[in-house]
């Protein structure tokens, strides 16, 4: 009448992987928070998004665009 003592193991050993796993998660996201403080501002007239991009082969240089 005990049950299967192996399920309360495997529940316990889920439970605190899940929660290890958040601290991992909210530690990352800290990290990531941390790192665009740090940037700072980007200059005018520049998009964030195409900053650095280098246009491919394929592609025509930006002052035919």
């Amino acid at each position: 009448m005990g049950g299967n003592p192996k399920a309360t193991f495997e529940k316990r050993r889920k439970e605190m992987k899940r929660k290890q796993n958040q601290k991992e998660k909210a530690a990352k996201q800290m990290a990531r928070k941390d790192e665009k403080s740090k940037v700072g501002p980007h200059p005018a007239g520049e998009d964030p998004d195409l900053a650095g991009l280098v246009p491919g082969p394929n592609q025509p240089p930006p002052d035919e665009a």
